[in-house]
């Protein structure tokens, strides 16, 4: 099992991620965020995903970045979607599990 906390920024709005292969490449992800719209993922696409087609697709044609496409406000630097997609990667063993950041540089 991989848990991921993401904090993405500004709104504060944190996302919590726990991932867990189930069978062959299915992964259970359960989702629970301060934002709504995130927060409603599970109760619309489900809790269980192919890994493949999660994470082993070009960017845009996996099912969380089209829930996103139509659910989210208009926010395109949200970090959220590719977090869950990382945890569910590392969970699956397509991936090591290593932290991500963005870091913005003062000069």
């Amino acid at each position: 099992m991989h848990k991921v906390k993401i904090h993405p920024g500004i709104c504060g709005l944190i996302t919590d991620v726990t991932a867990e292969l189930i069978e062959d490449d299915m992964v259970k992800v359960i989702i629970k965020s301060d934002c709504q719209a995130i927060d409603k993922i599970n109760s619309i696409l489900g809790d269980q995903f192919d890994a493949f087609e999660v994470c082993l697709v070009r960017p845009g044609e996996d099912p969380f970045t089209q829930y996103a496409q139509e659910h989210f406000p208009p926010h395109a630097s949200c970090p959220t979607i590719s977090g869950i997609i990382k945890c569910i990667e590392a969970e699956a063993g397509l991936a090591l599990p290593k932290d991500v950041q963005i870091n913005f540089i003062k000069e």
